[in-house]
């Protein structure tokens, strides 16, 4: 039998160095699956987060891959579905956007709302993706609560509505006013923000004479926002209209368990998700999944290759035999794990919104579809326009079978698009990325994973646009362009910039030049 409790699947999104990671770790600890939270920036005595496990990560501070962390709280499972900060890795970012149906924007406090923060908040409001926002890092020095307030309706229009608002001014962190009950949540510090950090609820008159004064401006800014009509309402935040917000420091651990009940009290259930042609199954109809997530290398002893699939609908129950949609083929699954960054255990059943990963599942693909009963296909995911462009050939040429094995592997992957054409032929092939460390991830890899390292040399092109088969042999000898082919066919034309682009459509309208989803959205 599946676990009938109702599922909370989303994702943390936020620019680089807000804190997503040392949220995330905040969330597991107060859910009681870690002991003691980590953090990459953390002093000597910390660990590393448990979210972040590849070298790279661990060395810059940053997260490139996903991590599916799944727990329980209160009477629910929650989904927890970490993300790549970094603006280079936006492609992998908009996969997990695919299978969440909640979002928790993470705003720095002191530099409010960043350039990647926008990119990605632009990706939930095209999915439709409601979105609560936390303002974090409130124990150190930084903008004031109503200017984060101005800065979120103006930049994202969305109009906040806070659940919380902060007792003392940035840097000066006592806790919060909970708007919804008008009582004083006051935090105390732990060693470090290493354990879960106490919490005192107490009605207004029992608030001390050290947080007076700064308790009755909290109060006072409180009733100016409800004089505003700055109040939840349900309806209007599953809708995209606003977002409720709330106040916190992740390093700290000060507001996490109540952003953990605000998951559970306002974020969307599991809800049924239309296929490619219209049709719908509902969550309780039979198993439906799609692949959002594809990683190797987890496991430096053996071969894995793991794919991360988005449960949709009906129960999933180790060793059943599904369809993989794309070929029709029988697909089994003996092997499921549930993935807590790098550490895996098995599962025996999984419900709708539950991340499963299915391990040596050497023919899925992002994006596939794997079912039981009627056929059921879901929406790809778009592919990016990739702006950076190298040329990879193997440093040792008796390498080359390995050389060859792990571009292909990357390529599946989604950690590069690869482009190859007869002129290049495969000893050669040209990788495409929104952004340039999506090159380094690819080198290190290689170098380590594959056992055969790379050269890499840049290719002067700026601009991709995708064509078809006329339009590849139209474009062969025109100057500033080359046309080669992604590995699932696709004609895609490369271009020195923009302008030559634009001019060559111009120039030959019978040519079909389409833009891909840039990696800026």
């Amino acid at each position: 039998m599946s676990d009938a409790r109702p599922r909370r699947t989303f994702a943390v999104i936020s620019h680089p160095d807000a804190g997503k990671s040392t949220l995330t770790e905040a969330l597991a600890l107060h859910a009681r699956v870690i002991t003691e939270a980590g953090a990459v920036h953390g002093k000597g005595g910390r660990r590393a987060t448990v979210s972040d496990w590849m070298d790279m990560e661990k060395a810059r501070g940053i997260s490139i891959t996903s991590a599916a962390l799944q727990f329980n709280y209160r009477d629910h499972v929650v989904n927890l579905v970490d993300t790549p900060g970094h603006s280079d890795f936006s492609e992998d970012t908009y996969r997990v956007l695919s299978a969440v149906d909640s979002a928790v924007m993470l705003v720095d406090a002191g530099k409010g709302l960043e350039p990647q923060t926008l990119k990605l908040f632009k990706v939930c409001a095209l999915r439709g993706i409601p979105v609560i926002t936390v303002i974090n890092k409130w124990d150190r020095p930084g903008l004031s609560a109503l200017e984060l307030m101005d800065l979120i309706e103006k930049q994202i229009k969305l109009r906040p509505t806070p659940l919380t608002w902060p007792v003392g001014e940035a840097g000066d962190f006592r806790g919060v006013l909970d708007r919804r009950t008008g009582e004083f949540v006051k935090y105390t510090r732990t060693a470090g923000g290493a354990t879960r950090a106490p919490e005192r609820r107490m009605s207004p008159d029992e608030v001390g004479d050290e947080d007076r004064a700064v308790w009755q401006d909290a109060v006072e800014e409180s009733e100016l926002l409800e004089a505003d009509g700055a109040d939840h309402d349900q309806e209007l935040f599953l809708a995209g209209t606003t977002t409720p917000v709330m106040f916190a420091s992740a390093l700290q651990n000060f507001g996490v368990a109540q952003l953990l009940d605000l998951l559970l009290d306002l974020a969307p259930a599991p809800h049924t998700t239309p296929g490619v042609d219209g049709s719908l199954r509902e969550v309780d109809d039979e198993f439906s999944a799609f692949v959002f997530k594809v990683q190797s290398g987890m496991n430096a002893a053996h071969r894995d290759r793991l794919a991360y699939a988005r449960v949709v609908s009906g129960t999933f129950e180790r060793g059943m035999v599904v369809t993989h949609a794309s070929t029709g083929r029988p697909f089994a699954t003996k092997y499921a794990q549930a993935v807590f960054g790098r550490e895996l255990s098995s599962i025996e059943t999984a419900a709708p919104g539950d991340i499963i990963g299915l391990v040596n599942a050497a023919s899925l693909r992002v994006g596939d579809t794997v079912y039981t009963g009627d056929p059921i296909e879901y929406p790809p995911v778009p592919s990016f326009a990739p702006e950076h462009f190298q040329v990879a050939t193997a440093a040792d040429i008796g390498r080359y079978k390995q050389f060859r094995k792990g571009i292909e592997q990357l390529d599946q992957e989604g950690v590069v698009q690869v482009l190859r054409s007869d002129l290049r032929g495969d000893q050669s092939p040209v990788l495409a990325a929104v952004g340039p460390m999506q090159f380094e991830v690819v080198q290190e890899r290689m170098t380590h994973e594959f056992n055969s390292p790379i050269r890499l040399s840049r290719l002067d092109y700026q601009v991709a646009r995708r064509t078809d088969d006329d339009g590849a042999a139209a474009l062969v000898g025109k100057r500033g362009v080359e046309v080669l082919r992604r590995s699932d066919g696709t004609p895609m034309a490369l271009f020195v910039d923009r302008w030559r682009a634009d001019v060559t459509a111009r120039d030959n309208p019978e040519i079909m030049l389409e833009a891909l989803p840039a990696g800026g959205v």
